[in-house]
């Protein structure tokens, strides 16, 4: 694999390029990861295992092939299973404990629906697999408390597929940069974050019970879930439009853009204090899908830091006493922004706090990243801690909306208030034989 970015090399690097908002690709081309992998020794690349290869999760599967061989994969519906492995040696499997008992396997990835993530991360983590999961980490609270005491207990690598922390975008790693800029402290004290997810075009029902296909094992599929009739809105894509299986918007969008704003608020060990969600009206479709198209839900950070989600565009903006930027997948902007354009010194004290933000391994590659730290045995930039309490932050959210008023919040003891209905909801009933055991 690539060295590492250290500081000095990221700072002496940064020395020689202009800031611009294209000025991240122009200095750290060479350092960011590439899909380099592929020239490694054969015997000195990890095997892979992939559970789950719909779509997203055939995505990841071929990055992680960048970096390992694949041997195995399952997926309930073997339509899925059967195309992953065309063109391969792999073997695949329905049952995903069949791939985990396999003992020649390194890593994992992970891409099912949201509600079978943690269940599916935990086992494999106890099975001695590294493991790449996709966001969100969880469809509880409960559950990534239960992971992150996995991932101590077996001191295993997690990564979650938030790849924003990551990834360059049209105008270089514009989300590093946005978080950087706001930790550095040059727009003052903070007072507002506007995190907007786009608005959801999936509603409807009610939908009619339908025939299983054949290669789909239903049951198995619904998992730790209510047993339902059969109707392909619930199912594959449509799944994160459920409340039983996901969260909506609020935790497939909102997974990447609350880590952002968490992230750049330094909140990403911790969490909101007050939470309201009673602007947000849930469908009332029998049937039908059950979470919110269009979401308004406020929050207090410590500091009386206020944070909104809103849908209706793609974007994550931070209001300081001194400045204003906005960060989405295109672009980051704002006076300080252009401030740091203009300014050498400006320019490295944000470097500087960019290496702070991303002390293992090097940006521009997500899966890269994940596949270092399997290798460096250090934690990865979306790790479980973080990642369980920015997806916390949407469960927070969809539990204020789901009871209509505002909640007070505990983020170290991680329970609400005096609200023993709102703490009822950390967690879930999970279905006979599909529970999560740690």
């Amino acid at each position: 694999m690539s060295q590492r970015l250290n500081r000095r090399q990221f700072l002496e690097n940064s020395g020689r390029a202009a800031v611009g908002g294209a000025m991240l690709p122009a200095f750290l081309g060479d350092l960011c990861y590439g899909f380099q992998a592929e020239n490694k020794e054969k015997n000195d690349r990890p095997r892979l295992g992939s559970i789950g290869v719909g779509g997203q999760g055939t995505g990841i599967m071929n990055q992680a092939r960048q970096f390992a061989d694949l041997i195995a994969v399952a997926d309930v519906d073997s339509a899925h299973a059967n195309r992953a492995i065309q063109n391969t040696k792999a073997e695949a499997f329905g049952d995903y404990r069949q791939l985990l008992e396999r003992q020649d396997i390194d890593v994992v990835t992970i891409g099912t629906p949201d509600h079978w993530h943690s269940k599916i991360c935990i086992e494999a983590l106890q099975a001695g697999k590294d493991v790449y999961c996709e966001k969100p980490l969880t469809l509880t609270i409960k559950e990534g408390q239960q992971i992150i005491d996995v991932v101590k207990e077996t001191g295993k690598i997690l990564q979650v597929g938030t790849q924003q922390r990551s990834s360059g975008f049209k105008d270089g790693f514009v989300f590093l940069r946005a978080a950087a800029t706001v930790r550095s402290g040059q727009l003052g004290k903070l007072q507002k974050v506007t995190v907007s997810l786009p608005t959801s075009t999936m509603v409807g029902g009610p939908f009619e019970k339908q025939e299983i296909p054949k290669t789909l094992d239903w049951t198995t599929w619904l998992g730790q879930a209510p047993v339902v009739d059969y109707c392909p809105q619930r199912c594959h894509f449509n799944f994160r439009w459920w409340y039983e299986y996901s969260g909506g918007i609020v935790t497939d969008w909102g997974a990447h853009h609350m880590d952002i704003a968490q992230w750049g608020l330094g909140m990403d060990q911790s969490g909101p204090l007050t939470i309201d969600g009673s602007k947000t009206k849930l469908p009332n479709i029998p049937n039908g899908f059950n979470t919110p198209k269009d979401v308004v839900i406020d929050y207090t950070y410590a500091g009386d830091i206020q944070l909104q989600i809103v849908t209706g565009d793609e974007f994550v903006v931070f209001e300081g006493d001194q400045g204003r930027i906005k960060v989405n997948r295109g672009r980051v902007t704002g006076k300080p922004i252009e401030d740091q354009d203009a300014d050498k010194a400006l320019q490295d004290k944000i470097n500087a706090v960019m290496v702070e933000l991303y002390p293992n391994g090097k940006p521009g590659n997500h899966m890269g990243n994940f596949f270092e730290c399997v290798k460096s045995r250090q934690q990865p930039i979306s790790d479980a801690v973080s990642q369980h309490r920015s997806v916390s932050a949407c469960h927070l959210g969809n539990i204020a909306v789901r009871l209509q008023r505002k909640l007070e919040w505990d983020p170290v003891k991680e329970l609400f208030v005096g609200d023993e209905e709102a703490n009822k909801m950390i967690s879930r009933t999970q279905r006979e034989g599909f529970e999560i055991n740690v």
